[in-house]
């Protein structure tokens, strides 16, 4: 039998210390501190990556739905993910230029959202209040958005999960899509936490409009100068956080003292994949969209979003595309746009003139390089992913190209991707031009990128070949 004259005391004492950790640990998110198991469920149930998973869209009139898909409506639907069953679901087509296109060739392929709280307030797939079905527009690989959301995650930015999933709709196949979850509330607090800071999607309404508030550009400290951002706020803007934003962007613009207004360290890991990918429809870009961001404290940072178009098939849908690789391949890292682009963009032009900033960009372009290429990752996970995905390709019922299509897709995809890192080593090393100006005045050889023919990663004139 345990005795000791104050052992009264010590159980008192244990008991108090119990109720303190279990306060703690009960209240432990909302204190910042974030346990081993802070991911959501859905992060390993739909977003797991390894399978191709299975969405039966159950809905009364889908060929009403196809009809009025342009309007990006909602309509009610029953979801059934991995057998598992979510009644009263929003679904909706998305997209801009390819859910126009889709509809001028006469096709059905939408992109789609599924918003699980859209009519029932607070419902969601195991927390998850909404995601993107990608339909690989313009992607005969099916591999583009996938490896990029990867590639950002291996270099730390804070990127949605993405997932293989078969599509059928009333129980017949519809075909292999790509799972997206939408930065929102769920992606806002799996990444940041509970207490995270504001998230915007900045975009034009006119592309022929200056819209300097998309790029970036500090025009003043009137709200009303950047609609673009603040209409497209994910979450309601207080008037504070408008001024926060504001100032971040006032700062940004000085040149100085700029860890006060950007997270500079995610910035730069961004801005690394980000030039990798040859994204030119982004922001550094001719159109400067394409990017969520992200401002906490008054810091901002770039979150990544949609590359169908990435991995230098931007101008495939346009009348005279160019298709040379090699200029692609061996696109500038450090100048990865024209002059007058770059001066226009801030949040790139700004941080790159700082000597320190420079000097980390380039250090963890080579952390990437070596650690996601040279180790030979990105050519195992590819190919697994590929032979993941092949079966369900061939037999894809609305796809945009043939089987043969996507297996040419995978290798040219994987080609560029190889061919681009020996470039961008390369113009680490200084043996390949690293700007522009530099490109100007080299007679001197760039890496061979002859075997690689970019309209094999899926083109606009794909769409009238009668695949589907």
């Amino acid at each position: 039998m345990l005795r000791h004259k104050h052992i009264d005391r010590i159980c008192l004492a244990a008991m108090a210390l119990a109720l303190v950790l279990a306060g703690v640990l009960w209240r432990g998110e909302a204190l910042g501190i974030r346990p081993t198991h802070s991911d959501p469920a859905y992060a390993s149930r739909l977003f797991d990556a390894d399978r191709v998973h299975t969405i039966d869209i159950q809905i009364e009139d889908w060929q009403a739905f196809l009809a009025d898909a342009p309007e990006e409506e909602y309509s009610p639907c029953t979801v059934v993910v991995d057998g598992e069953r979510f009644e009263q679901v929003g679904l909706r087509a998305k997209g801009n230029n390819s859910r126009r296109l889709i509809e001028e060739y006469g096709l059905s392929r939408y992109s789609l959202k599924l918003e699980f709280d859209h009519y029932q307030t607070g419902a969601s797939y195991h927390g998850l209040d909404k995601l993107s079905l990608d339909c690989s527009f313009q992607d005969n690989s099916y591999l583009k958005n996938h490896t990029a959301y990867r590639m950002m995650d291996y270099m730390g930015v804070p990127a949605p999960l993405s997932s293989y999933v078969w599509v059928t709709v009333n129980g017949q196949d519809w075909g292999l899509f790509l799972a997206v979850e939408e930065p929102e509330e769920a992606f806002a607090r799996r990444s940041f936490g509970p207490d995270h800071g504001q998230l915007y999607k900045p975009d034009y309404k006119r592309l022929s409009d200056e819209n300097p508030d998309v790029a970036l550009r500090y025009t003043g400290p009137e709200e009303e100068n950047y609609d673009n951002i603040f209409r497209t706020a994910k979450f309601d803007p207080t008037p504070a956080d408008k001024q926060r934003l504001i100032e971040a962007l006032e700062q940004l613009s000085t040149g100085q003292q700029l860890e006060k207004a950007v997270d500079l360290d995610r910035v730069l890991r961004y801005f690394v994949v980000q030039v990798f990918t040859v994204n030119l429809d982004s922001y550094l870009g001719r159109t400067g969209h394409n990017y969520f961001l992200y401002e906490e404290d008054g810091r901002l940072s770039m979150l990544p979003w949609d590359y169908n178009l990435a991995f230098a098939t931007y101008s495939l849908g346009m009348p005279d595309p160019i298709n040379d690789a090699e200029l692609y391949v061996n696109y500038p890292i450090d100048t990865p746009g024209t002059g007058q682009v770059m001066k226009n963009r801030p949040l790139y032009h700004q941080v790159m003139k700082q000597d320190e900033c420079f000097a980390a960009y380039h250090g963890y372009f080579d952390e990437f390089l070596s650690g996601y290429f040279e180790s030979g990752r990105f050519a195992a996970e590819t190919a697994a992913t590929a032979r993941m995905i092949a079966p369900y390709v061939q037999r894809d019922p609305t796809a945009f190209c043939s089987y043969q299509d996507f297996c040419t897709g995978v290798d040219t995809f994987t080609d560029f991707c190889l061919l681009r890192a020996e470039s961008a080593r390369g113009q680490l090393e200084g043996e390949i031009p690293s700007t522009w100006k530099e490109r100007e005045e080299w007679d001197g050889p760039y890496v061979d990128a002859s075997t690689v023919w970019l309209p094999d990663l899926g083109e606009i004139a794909d769409l009238a070949d009668g695949v589907h």
